[in-house]
């Protein structure tokens, strides 16, 4: 084992003499990102100073009662020039967010932490799925905001007449529904789904499309769009785009032309969902992406997972729910189901055309590549 070369995201280097609550903090700041390593006997600038002690039983006191929830850390101990260090291994947490006894959250930021805002604590409750975004009233929006030509088509699924109901019984309709909140207000799901231009009061939401002539991001632009309006304009509209813009792939047999196999309408869809359903609508400034290159497709979705989902879990069915008022809306809309089967579904028919696909869960959005163009 070789002594990291600086601090980083990370590692982090501390002189023994450190307090036990500022090794709380770095610990909570290490377990709300995506874990670390803190080398206790080493100065800030990597001189090895040593240890005069074991410290491995007070660095697991302090995860069991410094840090809420308690968690729990490795401990190996190296020598470097004659002088003892401590490797103290931070685990991602699973339980996120973590905050010290003194009830303070942190972060990792580059090579510092620093508390937590309340966004990135709003994102952090997300993913423990202790707060659900899209259940939050919008302040500045009003029933004015909301079509009620879909609200009603919505309502009639149920046998519900909701154009012939007094205005109180649309209101309590509306509340119990939670398209509106205990305030009268859209909920940022309602305003969502049967909002006339959410985008006026979420400008997060909507789909930017483009279509590269190469398979670079500098490669030149032949269509470019941006897509608003509420969730099944947007499914609906970038999907025509996609189809539009897609190239079939043929081959000459004889004199005959016959197009390659190529990927259903459900699995751009069912892609286009899922980005849509389980994005992160906390974060501002960043759309969902669409990027058509000659090779590939790409979804991005603003957000991580949620704390306990990976990967490998997500590609043999299992599900969550970001916003689970969206998931309701959008199974009771027919474009989805809540059985997991979609991410599945898309693997499979990848496979079965030979195309690769990667889900790529990094930096704070979740990305999925796939392959339309085989060897």
């Amino acid at each position: 084992m070789k002594l990291p070369e600086t601090e980083n995201q990370y590692i982090e280097f501390k002189a023994e003499q450190v307090s036990s609550s500022v090794m709380a903090e770095e610990i909570v700041a290490f377990a709300n990102a995506e874990g670390g390593e803190i080398w206790l006997g080493v100065e800030d600038d990597r001189k090895v100073a040593g240890l005069s002690r074991c410290y491995e039983e007070y660095v697991m006191n302090i995860g069991r009662t410094g840090v809420m929830p308690p968690i729990i850390l490795g401990y190996q101990e190296y020598v470097f020039d004659g002088q003892r260090v401590a490797r103290i291994i931070v685990p991602k947490g699973v339980d996120r967010p973590y905050y010290t006894s003194k009830n303070r959250y942190y972060i990792r930021v580059g090579s510092t932490k620093r508390i937590a805002s309340r966004e990135e604590l709003i994102r952090l409750f997300q993913a423990s799925g202790l707060f659900h975004y899209d259940i939050i009233e919008l302040q500045l929006a009003s029933e004015s905001d909301l079509n009620y030509s879909e609200i009603s088509d919505y309502f009639t699924r149920y046998q519900i007449e909701f154009t012939t109901e007094s205005e109180s019984e649309k209101r309590r309709l509306l509340q119990a529904s939670d398209v509106l909140g205990k305030q009268a207000h859209p909920t940022v799901g309602g305003l969502l789904i049967f909002g006339i231009a959410p985008e006026r009061f979420l400008p997060q939401a909507g789909i930017a499309f483009a279509h590269f002539k190469g398979c670079e991001m500098n490669a030149d632009l032949l269509d470019k769009k941006f897509f608003g309006g509420n969730l099944p304009r947007q499914v609906d509209n970038t999907l025509a785009a996609i189809k539009a813009n897609l190239p079939i792939a043929s081959t000459l047999q004889g004199t005959k032309r016959v197009e390659s196999p190529h990927y259903s309408d459900k699995v751009f869809r069912e892609l286009l969902v899922n980005a849509c359903v389980h994005r992160n609508y906390s974060i501002t400034g960043s759309q969902i992406r669409v990027f058509l290159f000659e090779d590939r497709i790409e979804f991005i979705s603003p957000g991580r997972l949620p704390n306990t989902v990976t990967v490998e879990k997500l590609i043999v069915g299992t599900s969550y729910a970001r916003n689970p008022l969206l998931v309701r809306f959008m199974e009771n809309l027919g474009y989805m189901d809540k059985l997991g089967r979609g991410l599945p579904m898309v693997y499979r028919e990848a496979k079965m055309l030979g195309r690769n696909i990667d889900f790529i869960d990094e930096g704070e959005a979740f990305r999925v590549i796939l392959e339309i163009k085989g060897e």
